[in-house]
């Protein structure tokens, strides 16, 4: 086996080789195919998430063949196409798990976080954590679905039935939600970073309706918008930007600090909400969405031995595709 791993925050990811690692009771081992780059792992490599423990393997965007099947699972799964996501386990006993939150389990684990994740040949995960996938489509395509795709679900459900929608950063799940809002018919309003043209160019190439700068007024006002860019800054601006009863939905997982801003943005029942991971009934409902829009991703690829190279372009945003590992 071999992976990328960081033993010290903040320095650059090796490459090691170990011995393929064997499933335990209720696991399975994958063979992975494709791993997608999200902005999730810089804040992990980056060490700004909680509770990190080292050494630690990034990547939760994963499309792999089942190749051993551990004690509990079914034999039958072997040689399975499926896709591992960043929820990688609950406890299934909370609270929160028995009331349907299972996203919000205080002790879930997390592909790429708490658990050695995909930037690897091989991969061990939780058989009832994972996704069928088609066989039909490119494994490097279809990685961007298990995170992008998944979290632009959920927080495309919490806007609730918006005509006009607004999304403040257009990279994987940004236009994995403006795809799906497409075949929805919705109308999408891009917002970008100030100058990032190809953004906006990619944004109207993919249907939305306007495409501009992120701290300008859109051309009417949004029944909700999505924050997807790690900006606390576009907080007030969205509140800004939607209509009475509005709802400003914030996608990420780690943010830049919000300013404080006048309460009359908030006023008139405007609503600040957050989404958080994702529940195994968000993973299948997409599937099916991503299935029946025929969500394409648009992706560049690198070898696994690039993950540093691939992590800087994203940090960068040299790339308006999204970076994929290829083991």
């Amino acid at each position: 086996m071999k992976s990328m791993v960081q033993r010290v925050a903040g320095e650059p990811l090796t490459l090691e080789h170990g011995a393929t690692p064997e499933p335990g009771g209720g696991e399975v081992r994958l063979r992975v195919e494709a791993c997608a780059v999200c902005r999730t792992d810089l804040h992990v490599v980056d060490g700004e998430l909680p509770g990190l423990r080292y050494p630690v393997t990034p990547g939760h965007e994963v499309i792999g063949v089942i190749e051993q099947a551990g004690a509990g699972v079914d034999p039958g799964m072997v040689g399975l196409r499926v896709g591992a996501a960043w929820l990688g386990k609950t406890c299934g006993q909370c609270g929160y798990c028995l009331s349907g939150r299972e996203n919000l389990c205080d002790f879930a684990e997390f592909t790429g976080y708490t658990r050695a994740g995909g930037f690897a040949s091989h991969l061990i995960a939780d058989a009832r954590y994972i996704f069928p996938v088609p066989r039909d489509r490119s494994a490097a395509s279809m990685a961007p679905w298990m995170c992008a795709g998944l979290i632009g679900w959920r927080a495309l459900r919490a806007a609730g039935p918006a005509q006009r929608l607004g999304i403040y950063g257009f990279g994987s799940a940004g236009q994995i939600v403006a795809k799906v809002c497409a075949w929805q018919r919705r109308h999408v309003y891009a917002f970008t970073r100030a100058g990032d043209f190809p953004a906006q160019q990619q944004a109207s190439a993919l249907g939305a309706v306007w495409a501009g700068d992120s701290m300008s007024d859109p051309p009417e006002q949004l029944d909700a918008a999505i924050i997807f860019a790690p900006v606390g800054d576009l907080v007030p601006a969205a509140l800004k930007a939607v209509r009475k009863g509005g709802c400003v939905v914030c996608g990420g997982i780690h943010m830049s600090d919000i300013p404080s801003f006048p309460y009359r943005l908030l006023w008139e029942e405007r609503q600040l909400v957050s989404v958080a991971n994702l529940t195994r009934a968000d993973g299948r409902e997409f599937m099916d969405v991503a299935i029946a829009s025929d969500v394409q991703c648009d992706v560049r690829i690198y070898p696994l031995e690039q993950a540093n190279a691939a992590l800087d372009d994203v940090r960068m945003g040299r790339i308006q595709a999204t970076a994929v590992l290829i083991p």
